[in-house]
């Protein structure tokens, strides 16, 4: 398939408001093509927190306009010559990088995801080479063009939809699972259950772990327990009296949640000493005020996390395929993003709403 057989198309931000329904479709020039890319004919695209807070400027003015979704998964129709992994007509995708310097400390560890020089899927600047100064688009759209070293293929036996989540809200989780040795005999809690706690009670479930999701009411404990969770702590008030009686019980704890109020000493007071806390979620406000005490005196830490290495998506996306990890997704047609996003915004998903691209194969 030749640069003139196809064009670029795909529902676009103009403004704060696109979360209430108003994404508009439009035709736009992806990056100029070089020989290290691929072009990927988009058959789904997962809906992550990040395109809403993206679209509505929620994490600062957005370059308008955004073709949001970094969770994409198609066909490869143009493959750059420099590019080995990856062939015409293999299942791949692109998760929430799309570039970097790759002649850092960090890219040479293959850790492509702390490069100081990151260029997001959408919304980035590309800063080398001859799309230096070119915005990057992403999902929400027929096609998407990303450098190859971005690129991964999806294995034989994962189901395409599932694996588009994976490709940004799982692999959020699983890193710092796997970062901080989750497995058998470690207690890991999970702060949160919506699209990244979901993961992160399937994945930390799959490596072995002992699973504790807490969340502020037993409204989803059902699910919980289902998605993996032997033991479930509801926080209600997040007073005291609701994290005493599992003080000091988990090693790890993955936060999700993106509550600006969360009760982050009573979080910190469930961990054993040694025991670390790390945030994922990313809420739009400042975190709650933390006195150093409550570090020093448990002998806890607290961290960050974010995204993964193209390198540890492949690892996670085989593992799924190894041990049949199927998140709950609900399936959307593309055409219908302005009826999804703002039932996204309410949280009215569980846990992952994925656009189908029909038109390019995709199935509903």
């Amino acid at each position: 398939m030749s640069a003139t057989d196809y064009k670029f198309e795909g529902w676009g931000a103009f403004g704060p408001d696109s979360v209430e329904g108003n994404f508009k479709k439009f035709e736009y020039e992806p990056k100029t093509f070089q020989e290290t890319d691929v072009d990927i004919q988009i058959m789904y695209c997962g809906v992550c927190g990040s395109d809403l807070h993206t679209a509505s400027s929620g994490w600062g003015a957005a370059d308008y306009p955004q073709v949001v979704g970094h969770e994409l998964v198609g066909k490869a129709v143009r493959v750059g010559s420099k590019v080995t992994h990856i062939k015409v007509g293999d299942i791949c995708g692109v998760g929430a990088q799309c570039d970097s310097c790759n002649d850092c400390h960090e890219c040479n560890k293959q850790k492509e995801n702390r490069c100081p020089q990151m260029v997001g899927t959408y919304g980035g600047k590309f800063k080398k080479g001859e799309a230096e100064g070119q915005k990057s688009y992403g999902g929400y759209a027929n096609y998407n063009r990303s450098p190859g070293h971005f690129v991964v293929k999806i294995p034989e036996g994962l189901d395409p939809a599932m694996a588009a989540p994976m490709l940004c809200g799982g692999v959020t989780v699983y890193n710092p699972l796997v970062t901080n040795g989750a497995g058998p005999g470690v207690d890991v809690g999970v702060v949160g259950i919506g699209g990244l706690g979901h993961f992160a009670l399937l994945f930390a479930k799959a490596l072995g772990a002992n699973v504790t999701a807490i969340s502020h009411s037993e409204r989803k404990k059902e699910d919980a327990l289902k998605l993996g969770a032997s033991n479930f702590i509801a926080t209600h008030s997040g007073g005291d009296e609701d994290f005493k009686p599992h003080a000091r019980s988990l090693d790890l704890i993955i936060c999700t949640t993106n509550d600006p109020e969360m009760p982050l000493g009573g979080y910190l007071s469930l961990l054993r000493p040694d025991g670390r806390m790390v945030i994922v979620g990313a809420p739009e406000k400042n975190l709650p005020v933390l006195s150093p005490f409550q570090l020093i005196g448990g002998n806890v830490s607290l961290g960050g996390s974010m995204i993964g290495s193209p390198s540890l998506i492949s690892e996670m996306l085989e593992l799924a395929a190894k041990q049949k990890i199927h998140p709950w997704i609900q399936k959307r047609k593309l055409d219908e993003v302005n009826e999804v996003i703002p039932k996204m915004n309410k949280g009215d998903v569980r846990y992952r709403y994925v656009l189908v691209n029909e038109e390019n194969g995709g199935q509903l």
